[in-house]
């Protein structure tokens, strides 16, 4: 599995990362990262960042989905966007494909996230019986508008404002429709579903990046939705 370049400059590099690449790698982890791959092809982003096991890495996206990554190949590039995913002024949309047909066209949620009892998945808070929210976990915001719904699954379009692990996972299992393919968080129904699916991964993809670069100009990415996952499209129903 290799990366795809979207573009290089001499501040950062932005990829679209495939589905079944780790962003990075950990000591209790084997197999080549996506950072590995980076080093090898752009050896001078070595050193940059705050974490030599993850230099320039700005942001990640889970093992199983796939889009676009900046990977900042200078401190100067490294603390601005730093900056900016700080003040949440990144855009990030997403195109996610979920288990049931929704009702409505769109909605916020706002449950915080924490680490689950069970150690290596998240979990979402509901709010509280008298509808207020609940304190306990990170704040968590996302965002998603219906773009087309079938009769047994909706297509949305997501953003999210805050960058937990496994945020929209998380909060697209709490709102009752998990995302197609993802075992972690889908329920006993969607893991038997998503056998019979064998699509082999998530169908989640950060289609859509913004960010402003160190002459403050705005700059946008887009890529399309990868071809295994409109081969799937094409049998939804």
């Amino acid at each position: 599995m290799k990366y795809e370049l979207i573009e290089e400059n001499k501040e950062y590099i932005v990829i679209n990362k495939p589905a079944g690449l780790l962003t990075h790698g950990a000591p209790h982890i084997e197999g080549s990262s996506l950072v590995d791959q980076i080093l090898e092809d752009f050896p001078d982003i070595a050193g940059v960042g705050e974490d030599p096991e993850r230099p320039g890495i700005m942001h990640r996206l889970d093992k199983m989905a796939s889009g676009i990554l900046v990977i900042a190949r200078t401190m100067d590039s490294f603390n601005n966007l730093k900056n900016q995913f700080k003040a949440r002024t990144v855009s990030k949309t997403y195109t996610a494909l979920v288990f049931g047909k929704m009702e409505g066209e769109g909605e916020r949620i706002t449950f915080p996230i924490k680490r689950s009892t069970k150690g290596y998945k998240m979990a979402a808070i509901p709010n509280t019986n008298k509808g207020e929210p609940n304190l306990e976990g990170r704040n968590a915001i996302t965002d998603f508008w219906v773009e087309k719904k079938f009769i047994n699954y909706t297509l949305l379009k997501v953003k999210i404002k805050t960058g937990r692990t496994h945020q929209i996972r998380v909060h697209m299992t709490s709102y009752g429709h998990p995302i197609v393919g993802d075992d972690l968080y889908g329920t006993k129904k969607t893991r038997i579903k998503n056998r019979k699916i064998e699509l082999g991964r998530i169908f989640l993809v950060a289609r859509k990046l913004g960010f402003t670069n160190l002459a403050g100009e705005k700059q946008e990415y887009a890529i399309g939705l990868p071809s295994e996952l409109l081969e799937f499209m094409k049998k939804v129903k």
